[in-house]
């Protein structure tokens, strides 16, 4: 079995002693974050209020760290998993491109340097800088041939620019280049949701909208044409969304195929076709009416560990195990095999 998503606490302070000049050793860098807030939500604040700990807010701040990540593994019988960043997640609101390219290496650098290079259980995607796609296609070449154990790159659904834009055309060509994946990563929850007026109702919106709108983009622009052969992961929405956003697609599709020329097939038939992979809770109660429209092969596990409890990542792996409208094999298929051929592992 193979954890397709965990995550980090970045440590500020240590990512800053990896920063290149002109910014290394300018210390007046650490009076701010070095990542755009997420959303106006004051996490920290909600978190005290409600009595509840998450993400990097948690008083468990020592969680999450190499020996405790390895801890965890063993709990869950895991072989390995594929970190992926918190507070650097908003990468891609970043407008300053000097800084974004630094601060990006910087991560990368200090990922391998305290995760990576201290297991081979422990494996990384990379943070790159999207509001300068050339800037990001030479850190990409250098994270593939420098850093070991990095299987592909972070892409925040709440970038700038949707991600079809040609825009990005020199990151996914480099992706392909590589033979590594890109991982579209919901997070925070953007999309006109300021109009909210609590954060549960922008949180519970956030995360499956910005997969829509980035997949119908995507779609729609012809990447998963252009760039047939680079994989591409969506994460963190769980699958409910995607049954819907088919269906629409589909549905546009038939109407309105003459828009999409860049397209050779229909929306359902680049879904299924085995480039693209996407994150499932364990308790989603329509994961079965999931796998009866696109299949097992492209359905991934994720712990999201550190920002779930430890003991609520245990019971909600064994809850799955015990799953009786699930066969088996499709089990064993989103708890480790989809990853390994995602991330070539």
């Amino acid at each position: 079995m193979f954890d397709a998503d965990g995550h980090v606490f970045e440590s500020q302070r240590e990512i800053f002693e990896f920063l290149e000049a002109p910014f290394r050793g300018k210390t007046n860098l650490l009076h701010t974050p070095f990542f755009p807030a997420f959303d106006d939500w004051n996490r920290t604040a909600l978190s005290i209020a409600g009595n509840y700990s998450e993400g990097s807010n948690s008083s468990r701040g020592e969680e999450g760290k190499p020996e405790q990540w390895l801890e965890m593994l063993d709990k869950l019988g895991m072989e390995g998993t594929v970190l992926y960043p918190t507070a650097a997640m908003t990468i891609g609101q970043m407008k300053e491109q000097k800084w974004a390219a630094a601060v990006s290496k910087a991560y990368n650098d200090w990922l391998y340097d305290k995760f990576l290079s201290r297991s081979t259980r422990l494996r990384g995607v990379a943070i790159i800088p999207t509001i300068n796609p050339e800037t990001a296609a030479q850190e990409m070449r250098r994270v593939a041939s420098s850093l070991k154990g990095m299987v592909g790159f972070f892409i925040s659904a709440g970038v700038q620019r949707p991600l079809g834009d040609s825009f990005y055309d020199p990151i996914y060509a480099t992706a392909r280049e590589l033979n590594m994946m890109i991982a579209v990563h919901a997070g925070g929850p953007g999309h006109r949701l300021d109009m909210m007026d609590r954060a549960i109702m922008a949180r519970c919106l956030g995360h499956p909208t910005s997969q829509m709108i980035q997949m119908t983009h995507m779609m729609f622009s012809g990447v998963f044409e252009r760039f047939a052969e680079v994989r591409f992961s969506f994460m963190e929405a769980g699958i409910g969304w995607l049954l819907f956003n088919l269906d629409r697609m589909e549905e546009a599709y038939e109407q309105w195929s003459y828009e999409t020329p860049e397209l050779k097939r229909s929306p359902r038939e680049y879904v299924t076709g085995g480039q693209l992979f996407f994150h499932c809770e364990t308790d989603e109660m329509m994961l079965p009416h999931a796998i009866e429209i696109l299949g097992d092969g492209q359905l991934l596990y994720a712990s999201d560990y550190p920002h779930i409890a430890p003991d609520e990542v245990v019971n909600r792996l064994r809850k799955f195990h015990q799953r009786e409208d699930l066969a088996p094999s499709s089990k064993a298929r989103i708890l480790g095999d989809n990853a390994r051929r995602l991330y070539r592992l």
